[in-house]
């Protein structure tokens, strides 16, 4: 299901927001390994690196393997996404789990580096994703 609708006096298509919302929940993944102790079971610090590296792997054979148009901008807002919801998460599970508020929450000079390297992650992704597509004869 991809919205092909063009912006106004745009040829280009829309972003997707449900799947940018979806790959962004798929990197949730990462946390909830670590707070089940799933992580632990892998290892550190090879734990969360697999972890990574699967989400990486699943957001680069979804779009790269689709037909997802503006494939570079998907990811970076996948990984945008995933650290707005990671934020407030970590805030509520951190006071669930240890009594006290922790994370960028706490400290919120934090919270731009971690939309960044998320943006980051979700743009070395979006890369590997088109390069995937050029290489399949994808084009637009």
């Amino acid at each position: 299901m991809t919205n092909r609708t063009a912006t106004p006096g745009s040829t280009r298509p829309a972003v997707n927001w449900v799947l940018v919302l979806g790959l962004g929940a798929v990197a949730l993944l990462r946390p909830l390994a670590r707070i089940t102790g799933a992580a632990d079971g892998l290892g550190a610090p090879t734990g969360p690196l697999l972890l990574t590296a699967l989400v990486t792997s699943v957001w680069i054979g979804v779009v790269g393997l689709g037909r997802v148009p503006r494939p570079v901008l998907t990811l970076v807002l996948a990984g945008l996404a995933y650290g707005i919801c990671v934020i407030p998460l970590s805030a509520v599970l951190s006071t669930v789990l240890t009594g006290t508020l922790q994370g960028p929450v706490s400290a919120p000079i934090a919270i731009v580096p971690i939309l960044l390297t998320n943006a980051l992650w979700g743009l070395v992704a979006g890369l590997l994703a088109w390069a995937v597509q050029h290489m399949r004869g994808v084009r637009r």
